[in-house]
């Protein structure tokens, strides 16, 4: 199984930007924003969730919201504000809100199909 990267430029709500590279983490259900980035674009905490990480582990964290915008489209996700040491990953929750999906095969994000049920 390989592992995939793209690159990424993130929106707080007073127009700071910041570009990154994300991996794509298809087991992930939020993106995540490292520390010193969220703190940067100017992210407050809206909320706590508590995830589990793969070893099984709880973990609370704050989520905020922000725009980003990757080469295949954009659009306004949550966020997980990062703790220190955290990488940035990029989540099925906004892969979904943008319309796109994991091919598992070419490891590279495709469009998604739309269903309108």
């Amino acid at each position: 199984m390989g592992v995939t990267y793209v690159k990424g430029t993130l929106t707080g709500p007073n127009g700071q930007k910041e570009m990154m590279e994300f991996h794509v983490d298809s087991g992930a259900t939020y993106t995540l924003v490292p520390d010193g980035v969220w703190q940067k674009l100017g992210l407050v905490p809206k909320r706590r969730v508590r995830f589990t990480l793969a070893d099984g582990t709880r973990v609370d964290r704050s989520v905020s919201e922000c725009h980003l915008a990757l080469q295949e489209g954009d659009g306004h996700t949550p966020v997980i504000l990062g703790d220190p040491g955290d990488e940035p990953l990029l989540g099925v929750v906004t892969l979904e809100i943008i319309g796109l999906v994991l091919d598992p095969f070419k490891r590279t994000l495709e469009p998604m199909r739309m269903l309108l049920a």
